[in-house]
C-alpha cells in the first residue's frame, strides 16, 4: 500500500482529499500543519503539500523533506496560479497542481510521481544510456563502457531525471544542484551542459538526450 504523507490545514478540503485517496487504497496520513514531520518524511511514499499553511507555509516545509529525504517525491498543492508561485515550488518540489482539482487529476499526478521514483530506484533507459541512480553507474549500450562522470555532472543528470520531462529554467538548475541563486550572465551551468553532453550524446552538437528549450532552459525526455 502507497503511503502518503498530506499537509492541509483546511478540514474540509483536508477530509475529503483524504477521503477520495482512502477510498482509492491509500494509506493517507493528513497533517494540518509542518508540526511532528521528523517522524514522517522516513516512512512515506509520497508527499502532497498545501502551500498556505500555518506557522511554515508548504515552501519551507517542501525543503526540509528534501534536505532530509531527497527521494522523497512531493506534489504542491495551492489556489496561488502565478507562474512566479509554479516557479519557486519547483525549484525542490516534482509537480504543482492548482486549486480547485478533480480528484482524478490528483490521482493521476500521483501515480506519474510514483513511476517516476520506482525507476530512479533500480534502473532507467534513457536513449542509449543505462543509468544506475543508486551507485551512480551510467553505461553506454552502444559499446557497454561505462561512462565516468564527476560528482557535479552526476548531480546534474539526476536533477533531470528527478524532473523528467519537465522545462526547467536555468534558475532551478542552478538552485537545484548548486544550492545557490542563479545570477545572470553567469556560465557555470551552460559549462557543465556543455561538458556533459560532451560524455553522454552521441553528436553533442545534436543532443537528443539534454534538449535547448530556447529562451527558456532546459529538459530531458523520457
Amino acid at each position: 500500500m502507497i503511503r502518503i504523507l498530506y499537509i492541509e490545514d483546511e478540514k474540509e478540503i483536508g477530509q475529503w482529499v483524504s477521503k477520495e485517496l482512502t477510498e482509492r487504497g491509500y494509506d493517507v496520513t493528513w497533517l494540518e500543519s509542518g508540526e511532528g514531520l521528523e517522524q514522517h518524511t522516513n516512512t512515506k511514499d509520497i508527499a502532497i503539500l498545501d502551500v498556505m499553511l500555518p506557522g511554515l507555509d508548504g515552501f519551507s516545509i517542501g525543503k526540509r523533506i528534501k534536505r532530509e529525504n531527497k527521494d522523497l517525491p512531493i506534489l504542491m498543492l495551492s489556489a496561488r496560479t502565478a507562474v512566479e508561485d509554479k516557479i519557486e515550488g519547483l525549484h525542490f518540489a516534482d509537480d504543482y497542481l492548482t486549486k480547485p482539482f478533480h480528484p482524478d487529476e490528483l490521482v493521476a499526478r500521483l501515480e506519474v510521481l510514483l513511476r517516476r521514483y520506482q525507476k530512479n530506484d533500480d534502473v532507467l533507459a534513457l536513449q542509449h544510456l543505462k543509468i544506475y541512480t543508486k551507485d551512480m553507474r551510467i553505461i553506454n549500450t552502444i559499446n557497454e563502457e561505462e561512462i565516468p562522470l564527476t560528482g557535479k555532472q552526476f548531480y546534474l543528470l539526476q536533477y533531470f531525471i528527478r524532473h523528467l520531462n519537465q522545462i526547467l529554467t536555468k534558475e532551478q538548475l542552478y538552485e537545484g544542484v548548486w544550492g545557490e541563486s542563479y545570477i545572470e550572465g553567469d556560465k557555470t551551468l551552460m559549462v557543465h551542459i556543455r561538458y556533459l553532453r560532451e560524455k553522454i550524446e552521441i553528436d553533442p552538437a545534436k543532443p537528443m538526450i539534454i534538449e535547448t528549450i530556447r529562451g527558456i532552459g532546459y529538459r530531458v525526455k523520457l
